[in-house]
């Protein structure tokens, strides 16, 4: 005899887990640690431009904002690329790819979350804020998106969108955008480069695979990857120190961000000297422990 069916709705058990996968699915398709170093940098910006105590309230609408925008062009990113990431090991198992999620769904978030970041800016911060805002995800979606099959470009472009973030937070809390911003957009961009040269290395196959055009193609030993790692590494070094010789932090900002850009160098150097898979992956985790120690010493010095 056949057992019936039990409906979700009156199972706990296939309703909780039914939750936590959209949960999960719904973080993957927003790239949910990307999100967070989207929240990162927008409120280092937000703090480093507010002139006096800062409003919590304003700071939560300024982040939130841009979140949601970022989220949107990740979603949207995902949508677009959906076919592409299926013949990658490592996206195969993205929701729309593995059928956990239409495209359609996702298209539909990817929008109602974009628009409605903008929106947001706009409401509670100010209109430059969300025309930046805007102008991430327009360069995110439709430059670089479409770059990444027709040049290696791809990557100098993508950095752009991603340097923005702080460059927003700045204008929510100033209403302008100065010099001070640009410091921070350049930081962002320069380290975005050592950052992705050792993931396009890493999986310089899978991205071959999906025909995507990356400075690691053809680069077997790693030699390109490498030395491309080092020069934006030391251009990382000069521009790190910007802000300090604008004011905006003490000269114990200057101290930390040499030593920090010193091992940054370092690593990128031994990748490029051995052009070893365990090196290019070094480089890719000091990368991603460089950044919120830089951040931090920005917020701890600012004068």
């Amino acid at each position: 005899m056949k057992s019936a069916a039990i409906p979700a709705e009156i199972h706990p058990a296939i309703s909780t887990t039914g939750r936590r996968r959209f949960v999960s699915d719904f973080a993957e398709l927003v790239k949910a640690r990307l999100t967070l170093l989207v929240l990162l940098t927008t409120a280092v910006g937000y703090y480093l431009a507010a002139a006096g105590p800062i409003n919590p309230l304003a700071l939560f609408h300024a982040v939130f904002g841009t979140a949601l925008a970022a989220a949107g062009a990740a979603a949207l990113n995902q949508w677009w690329e959906r076919r592409l990431d299926a013949l990658m090991h490592r996206t195969k198992m993205r929701p729309i790819p593995a059928g956990r999620m239409s495209p359609r769904d996702a298209l539909v978030l990817g929008c109602l979350l974009s628009i409605g970041g903008v929106i947001y800016l706009t409401a509670v911060c100010n209109w430059l804020s969300a025309l930046l805002a805007a102008v991430t995800i327009v360069i995110y979606i439709f430059a670089y998106t479409p770059l990444k099959r027709v040049s290696t470009l791809n990557t100098l472009i993508g950095a752009i969108p991603g340097a923005l973030p702080p460059v927003v937070g700045w204008a929510a809390a100033s209403g302008r955008v100065d010099i001070g911003a640009w410091s921070l957009f350049a930081i962002l961009f320069f380290w975005q480069m050592p950052h992705f040269f050792a993931i396009a290395w890493m999986y310089r196959e899978d991205y071959a695979r999906a025909g995507f055009e990356m400075i690691s193609k053809d680069d077997k030993t790693g030699a390109r990857s490498a030395s491309q790692s080092v020069l934006f590494c030391i251009l990382l070094l000069l521009i790190s120190g910007i802000p300090q010789f604008l004011g905006l932090v003490s000269a114990v900002y200057l101290a930390v961000e040499l030593v920090l850009n010193g091992l940054f160098i370092f690593v990128a150097m031994r990748f490029l000297r051995t052009q070893q898979a365990a090196d290019a992956r070094r480089l890719f985790l000091t990368s991603i422990a460089y950044l919120p120690l830089l951040l931090g010493a920005l917020v701890l010095t600012k004068i």
